[in-house]
């Protein structure tokens, strides 16, 4: 992420944030072809929930009209309040069709973040994954091992819950997906899927295992592809692109408002949102290969200090996601919610069972800072260094992590106690950071499910909660409360299909290393 004094003089300069960062995740052309990639995979031994071949066709040998639409909505880089106000500005008036409001995944970088905030987005079900801590390209084991440290020290997300690696810049190697799957991540998500569906030798694949190796980004990672690198039971989750009037030739991967479309030199929002349209219902009128909005959302805040809210760009992406919606059977995802039904597909007809697609609410009584707003009111700390400042309901430390030192010795006030940090045999919205206790065990935590039938046939399976139409120009920013959270007609929900992995262990619980060694 760029440094925020940087942000501030490329606002106040004649150069737009956009020229600034553009080249962060963009693409010029092809990076993968059949003859470069390669690949060969024994789909009778490679079977799900733990492999699954590259292939264009939807798992589980489902038909294209029995499977969903899935868009998945991705963010990457620092939390802060500005960057959630722009997730919200697009997914908290939305629904998908089982009533439940869309999760997203954050790939985080520890820079300028609040790791307050991160604990309220994974406690409203938002997927947190990991970016590197100082975002930097072809990370080292350090980088990206530190942000696991980090993030369960200070935001208290569990060792477990972060499953996912975006590579900054989208610049990773061979190394880096064996680090990951040595850290026991169970995806990646950097290759490109850069090949239109409608064309023969398309890269756009399912997510898909790598024991036969990768099949995307074959032409531009070294090493990558024929086989390499095997990581069994290791998940790649393709980047899939739009496609302008120049189909193969144009195309547009994160923040594809920010290119110009069909060779212009300046960008046009009724062009892009044509060729969104254009590529989406080449994907929902093929095989239903995944779509992705990936967004580094500082782009499109509306509330960042001296700089202009681009209200045209973003009524054009809630334009664009109003129509998408009122397609049959189209849901937003997070990436974790993709992959759960990925390893155990269903058609329409079953989507009920899919736990992962429900939204539920963890009971909780007391008021403990646990990532819940109107429980947390004035219990988090607050950290105030000179780089930036954050809250946190687990202590401040005594400086600021680094990836020498991602967990710092806790710095207590006076009068105050030490807090405790989460262990392994709780999870974030049952602790109690101040008293040390987890408020429930596995008997007695307990969840609302707040979704609604999905009937078979079809019915139900349109979403719904409209933003406003591309030429109108809204009041006021978006709220920087979790948009499933309290203050939005709701509490903090999280999938049903997590539960298993948020229910209390019998054991005593590991923190801090000791979790990371766990996963190496």
């Amino acid at each position: 992420m760029l440094p925020l004094f940087l942000l501030l003089a490329a606002s106040l300069s004649s150069a737009p944030i956009a020229s600034v960062l553009a080249q962060d995740g963009g693409l010029s052309g092809p990076t993968s072809s059949g003859e470069a990639a390669g690949y060969s995979c024994d789909s009778s031994k490679c079977q799900l929930p733990d492999c699954h071949c590259a292939s264009t066709s939807p798992p589980g040998g489902l038909s294209p009209e029995d499977t969903p639409q899935f868009i998945v909505f991705t963010a990457d880089d620092a939390v802060q309040t500005y960057t959630i106000d722009a997730v919200n500005q697009f997914l908290k008036h939305r629904q998908n069709p089982n009533g439940c409001q869309p999760k997203m995944t954050y790939f985080t970088s520890l820079n300028y973040t609040d790791f307050g905030l991160v604990t309220d987005w994974f406690v409203a079900g938002n997927e947190i994954a990991d970016h590197t801590m100082t975002h930097v390209g072809d990370p080292p084991a350090e980088e990206i091992n530190g942000n696991l440290i980090a993030l369960n020290a200070l935001s208290g997300i569990p060792m477990s819950a972060i499953q996912g690696f975006r590579a900054p810049f989208l610049d990773f190697s061979v190394d880096t997906l064996k680090r990951l799957a040595d850290a026991s991540f169970v995806y990646d998500s950097s290759a490109a899927a850069s090949v239109p569906v409608t064309e023969d030798d398309t890269d756009a694949f399912w997510p898909y295992t790598l024991d036969y190796g990768m099949a995307n980004n074959c032409l531009s990672v070294s090493g990558l592809c024929k086989g390499e690198p095997k990581l069994p039971g290791f998940w790649e989750i393709p980047m899939y692109a739009f496609f302008d009037k120049r189909g193969v030739a144009g195309p547009h991967l994160m923040d594809p408002w920010l290119d110009a479309a069909n060779g212009d030199s300046k960008v046009d929002d009724e062009a892009t949102l044509e060729y969104m349209k254009s590529t989406f219902t080449d994907h929902y009128k093929n095989n239903r290969q995944p779509i992705g909005l990936y967004t580094h959302p500082i782009h499109v805040a509306p509330s960042y200090p001296g700089v202009k809210t681009p209200q045209k760009t973003i009524d054009m992406i809630n334009a664009f996601l109003d129509w998408a919606q009122e397609q049959q059977n189209v849901w937003i995802v997070s990436n974790e919610q993709l992959l759960a039904w990925v390893r155990d597909p269903k058609p329409v007809s079953e989507l009920d069972s899919v736990g992962a697609l429900k939204c539920s609410t963890p009971a909780v009584d007391q008021n403990i800072c646990n990532g819940m707003p109107e429980k947390e009111e004035g219990l988090q700390s607050k950290c105030t260094f000179d780089e930036y400042p954050f809250s946190t309901c687990y202590g401040c430390p005594d400086q600021l992590p680094t990836v020498a030192n991602p967990n710092p010795n806790q710095t207590v006030p006076d009068g105050e106690s030490a807090r405790f940090r989460l262990p392994a045999n709780c999870t974030t919205a049952f602790w109690d950071p101040i008293e040390g206790e987890c408020i429930c065990n596995s008997d007695t935590c307990s969840f609302q499910d707040t979704s609604k039938p999905v009937g078979p046939n079809g019915a139900n399976l349109t979403g719904g909660g409209l933003g406003g139409s591309f030429t109108s120009s809204a009041d006021g920013a978006a709220s920087s409360t979790p948009f499933n959270g309290p203050g939005n007609g709701a509490q903090a929900m999280m999938p049903a299909g997590l539960l298993p992995s948020v229910l209390l262990a019998l054991g005593a619980g590991l923190v801090g290393m000791l979790g990371v060694l766990n996963r190496l």
